[in-house]
């Protein structure tokens, strides 16, 4: 998920995606534990995407206390 695309969410979405990201992380973590996952990158992606999420949560709380 490109960081454009993240900015567009609302904060609702965003805490919502935030969840179902770690979840994914959660479960490819268990996954690569038991030597089944199919696509090791697969966990870069995620954490990535967990990253520019909490980044644009972080942006947006500081926008809100400048004003």
């Amino acid at each position: 998920m490109k960081a454009s695309e993240i900015r567009e969410l609302s904060e609702q979405e965003l805490d919502a995606k935030l969840k179902d990201l770690k979840e994914e992380l959660f479960n490819l973590r268990f996954q690569h534990a038991i030597n089944q996952l199919e696509n090791p990158m697969r966990l870069h992606v995620v954490k990535k995407d967990i990253a520019r999420v909490k980044t644009v949560m972080k942006q947006r709380e500081m926008t809100a206390v400048k004003q």
